[in-house]
């Protein structure tokens, strides 16, 4: 486990999967994350790469070849290597590797940075073309927030704030984890879901081209809560175990395959490309309170 702090916040990582594991503030001593309790969901903060969510049939097809990836790909899995290493900042490397290359046929440098700014915490996804072919791939964060947050207040009393009204629906999930074809209702004119866990029964909400960038943990029984800011992410999803105490907020460029697809990844829905060298950046950050 690695831990960067400043004077106002403290967050430890591991290396395996560069996962965040903590993230507490040091006057009010409130942990943020979820701890991982492995009887609802053994994780914290894993990392979605090369591919956000489940491909049909675990297959995508590249030049006429099948290849294989589990659910999220393999990121979360692989230990990553430190880069850079100071008091509040430090840097993951994942590189291709034999592994990799049987599953995933790209030569790349995937760079997570997290660094500590006053009471906020941002998180950098850099992924670089090493090769010469064009890259694939999908990239998304799972950060799993503790709620309820303080003791003495419940689930129910924590709401996300969005800072646009929206209208946008959820894109519902199959059995087999594809995104379906026809949207359900989820937010009309409003920029907050108050926390419910009905809300997740049936897997997470998947929204498409919201037009908010902040979302606000909030509750009407403590001032504590954090500002989750994801600019550049087209797709969001919130989701938590059934009848687990947190919720993911989940910002992705990526998303799970439709029930629809081909399967050939250059025509993956929400895929991102790279030419020789060229390099993709997205942050993250979070602001506890």
């Amino acid at each position: 486990m690695f831990i960067i702090e400043n004077q106002q916040i403290k967050a430890v990582i591991n290396a395996k999967g560069a996962e965040l594991t903590q993230l507490v503030h040091k006057e009010n001593q409130l942990d943020y994350m979820w701890a991982g309790d492995p009887a609802f969901w053994g994780k914290h903060s894993p990392i979605l790469f090369p591919i956000v969510g489940t491909l049909k049939n675990n297959t995508y097809l590249h030049k006429g070849k099948p290849y294989q990836l589990p659910r999220h790909g393999f990121a979360r899995d692989k230990q990553f290597a430190v880069e850079e290493h100071n008091g509040d900042t430090i840097t993951f490397l994942l590189r291709n590797d034999a592994e990799t290359a049987t599953v995933y046929p790209f030569i790349f440098e995937f760079r997570i940075r997290y660094t500590l700014f006053e009471n906020s915490l941002a998180v950098t996804y850099e992924v670089v073309n090493a090769g010469k072919e064009e890259m694939y791939f999908s990239v998304g964060a799972h950060p799993a927030f503790k709620i309820p947050l303080v003791p003495g207040t419940a689930y129910t009393d924590y709401y996300l704030q969005f800072n646009h009204t929206e209208t946008a629906p959820r894109w519902p999930i199959s059995p087999d984890g594809l995104i379906e074809i026809a949207p359900l209702p989820l937010l009309e004119n409003t920029n907050r879901l108050n926390l419910s866990k009905d809300l997740f029964q049936q897997d997470a909400l998947v929204l498409k081209g919201i037009s908010s960038s902040i979302v606000t943990l909030g509750s009407d029984k403590t001032t504590h809560g954090f500002r989750f800011d994801f600019p550049g992410f087209p797709f969001l999803g919130l989701w938590a175990a059934k009848n687990a105490d947190f919720v993911c907020i989940e910002p992705w460029c990526g998303i799970a395959d439709s029930v629809t697809t081909n399967q050939q990844l250059e025509d993956k829905e929400g895929i991102n490309k790279l030419t020789s060298n060229e390099t993709f950046t997205r942050t993250w950050t979070v602001s506890v309170y």
